[in-house]
């Protein structure tokens, strides 16, 4: 079959720099789910993205979609035909519907039933007919959250479209795509070579816009152009660049030709906090910041124009007119904020509302403060400085340099709390409340800032649970699953042994104004234990091995965490089958009994046969052993202890009969068991290791 291929182009004004990746990998990803629905076949296809375009080539696409034969069934042949074999009225009908005579039609067998049938060919729809409506599906159903009209047209897009490119081999296809008719030719940068380019077959493209259009189409290409330069700059002045990918992103959907230039700001800047000057440098300028070798920020930035000036001096120039103003306001609002210190601002978050039915942000941090004191205790940790962390953890939200740069929350509370001449301790734990801030991001490395952390975080998860606002579905507003791993990964990876139900317990406490649903208490701490759940996955960890330890649900993550990993390393070895498998067998066993307490006295004298009196002596002879082992948390020494039962768990399944007719032979082998069993379940339900 032919192929040919094909170049799509949608032309716009200054498509939004944040979103230009993800709108060129949808129209990527949706026009290719639309041709495989098409049944048009193709061998590739490449995206390119600029501030003005968003195009597709796809390579060696079918000119025509394949023939179908279509199978009509009519009637059943016993139906077609009277005892004369005359056509019936069914018979009839069904040749009427198909257009042919009765003699014409076949028989075949349909659900075991032999039919009349008609056998028909449809035709292939061409690629030309079907692209022009396929383009405009896809642009439809791209991810764009507001459409703009433009003009007197009725046609919605993310930016004004101008001119539509759609060319399939050397042939451009005759379609009106959001208000614009398709053409051949596309336009190349909009200050050097704001002319159309001709396009005679779509393998032109990309270089011609690029020579003489002056455009990198290719959105990567652009990206490690960039970079390469941006890196190139620091380079040459022996400083290091520093690249943040999600700047690099924008950076790429706000030129078409990149050129990168270094500027310089006065030194006297470098008394603000490096991480407000970063900030203003990134998201005011859209410039990178350089570092010396030790890693301090030095007073440079490179720019990335988009322009090739005949005087880049100028254009260096007019970008430190520009820098330098917003480096000046950062300064103003950091020496304004020291003025004044923190504790004096509690009173204005009176007028914050955290959430409306949960008061405002001096009631959160008053309630994190209890509770936060409450963790200190249990942690042996300082509690004056928990509670004076607590108090003073959200006052930054109210300083002019939070206003003007939220991302910066936390850490100007740690500038100014060094400022105030508070413990260094209380001042890192105010940037470190917020940690982790995003998915595998650092923890906080002081006690004070784990408690703070743990404390601001489970407030928060317990008060929108006790309103009834839980996360649902993919909605999230208040980031509480973010929250709730964050908790656990402090208790885990600081190695903090503490019990989550009591903390849950202080928290809901601290909430009273509010009735709250003894349900909440449990939703909560099974809300918390779920989001290990994720965490194990990604660690390679069965949801065999998770579910056996969530059963007994231990309350102190560290605990759960320490339960997981002895149970994943039991089930690797060769004798956890077996014992999974006869606890399995226990399990069931006693769950169809009306007495299930575990705690039965063995009958010595009542063991008759060899391998049950071998199970009882082995079994005493463990509880010995794992006694200290699971009491100090060596949950992985004691079930390596416990895969020792093997032989004498099997010997015992294969030769003794537990249900037998003599009542008390038989309750002193489930007593047996269910001494088995217990013994497992100090460390977890190993029967769900074992699901066949």
């Amino acid at each position: 079959m032919a192929t040919r291929d094909f170049l799509v182009e949608i032309g716009t004004e200054e498509l939004p720099p944040k979103a230009l990746s993800l709108l060129s990998s949808s129209f990527e990803t949706g026009f290719s789910n639309a041709l495989a629905q098409h049944h048009l076949t193709f061998s590739a296809i490449r995206r390119y993205a600029t501030p003005r375009r968003l195009a597709l080539i796809v390579s060696d696409l079918i000119e025509k979609q394949a023939d179908t034969q279509l199978v009509k069934f009519g009637p059943a042949v016993s139906a077609a035909f009277d005892a004369k074999g005359n056509p019936t009225p069914a018979a009839l009908g069904f040749a009427k519907s198909c257009g042919v005579e009765v003699s014409a039609l076949a028989t075949a067998k349909r659900d075991g039933v032999e039919k009349m049938s008609f056998s028909t060919t449809e035709d292939g729809k061409t690629a030309q007919s079907l692209l022009p409506d396929i383009v405009n599906d896809v642009l439809a159903q791209l991810p764009i959250p507001k459409r703009m009209r433009w003009g007197s047209s009725r046609d919605e897009f993310v930016r004004p479209v101008h001119w539509i490119v759609l060319l399939f081999g050397g042939e451009g296809l005759s379609a009106t795509l959001l208000g614009v008719h398709a053409s051949t030719f596309t336009f190349g940068h909009r200050f050097h070579y704001n002319e159309k380019i001709q396009l005679e077959h779509a393998s032109d493209y990309e270089t011609l816009l690029e020579d003489p259009g002056s455009v990198i189409a290719d959105f990567d290409k652009r990206k490690q152009m960039i970079r390469k330069l941006v890196v190139e700059e620091g380079e040459l002045i022996g400083a290091t660049t520093v690249v943040d990918e999600d700047l690099l992103d924008e950076v790429t959907g706000l030129v078409e030709y990149p050129v990168a230039l270094t500027g310089k700001f006065e030194k006297s800047f470098l008394d603000i906090p490096p991480e407000a000057l970063i900030l203003t440098m990134k998201s005011h300028q859209k410039c990178f910041y350089l570092v010396d070798e030790s890693s301090n920020l030095l007073p440079r930035f490179i720019t990335v124009s988009n322009i090739r000036s005949k005087d880049p001096k100028q254009v260096i120039e007019g970008n430190e007119r520009v820098i330098r103003p917003r480096l000046a306001d950062a300064r103003f609002f950091y020496e304004a904020d020291k003025r004044r210190p923190l504790v004096d601002r509690l009173d204005q978050l009176k007028n914050i509302v955290f959430q409306e039915k949960l008061g405002t942000v001096f009631d959160k941090s008053q309630r994190v403060s209890k509770l936060a004191r409450a963790i200190a205790v249990k942690l042996e940790a300082n509690v004056k400085f928990c509670e004076r962390a607590a108090q003073l953890s959200k006052c930054d939200l109210v300083t002019d340099m939070v206003g003007e740069f939220a991302d910066l929350q936390g850490l100007m509370g740690y500038y100014y709390a060094l400022n105030d001449g508070e413990p260094e301790e209380v001042a890192i734990a105010l940037n470190e409340q917020y940690m982790p801030r995003y998915s595998g991001g650092a923890l906080p490395t002081s006690t004070t800032g784990s408690v703070l952390a743990i404390a601001d975080k489970l407030d928060s998860i317990v008060g929108l649970f006790a309103i009834g606002q839980p996360p649902t579905g993919s909605k999230d507003p208040f980031a509480l699953r973010r929250c709730g791993i964050g908790i656990l990964r402090i208790l885990v990876e600081r190695e903090l042994d503490l019990n989550i139900l009591d903390c849950i317990d202080q928290s809901i406490s601290g909430f009273e104004k509010l009735k709250i649903s003894p349900k909440t208490r449990t939703d909560v701490f099974d809300f918390l234990l779920e989001r290990f759940r994720a965490w194990y996955l990604d660690e390679s960890i069965s949801s065999d091995v998770f579910q056996s330890v969530i059963a007994l649900k231990p309350q102190r993550p560290l605990d759960f965490h320490q339960r997981i990993l002895a149970v994943h390393h039991f089930s690797k070895l060769p004798q956890s089958e077996a014992l999974a498998v006869a606890n399995k067998r226990v399990s069931n066993l006693l769950s169809k009994l009306d007495n299930k307490t575990t705690d039965v006295d063995i009958d010595q004298a009542l063991l008759q046969e060899p391998a049950e009196k071998e199970l009882f002596n082995v079994l005493s002879s463990k509880i010995m052993d794992v006694a200290p082992l699971f009491e100090n948390g060596l949950y992985k020494d004691g079930l390596e202890q416990l895969a020792e039962l093997k032989d004498s768990v099997d010997d015992f399944f294969d030769n003794v009969l537990v249900m037998c007719d003599d009542l008390s032979l038989r309750s002193n082998r489930i007593a047996l068991l269910q001494r088995l069993r217990s013994l497992f379940l100090q460390v977890a339900d190993i029967s769900y290791l074992h699901n066949n």
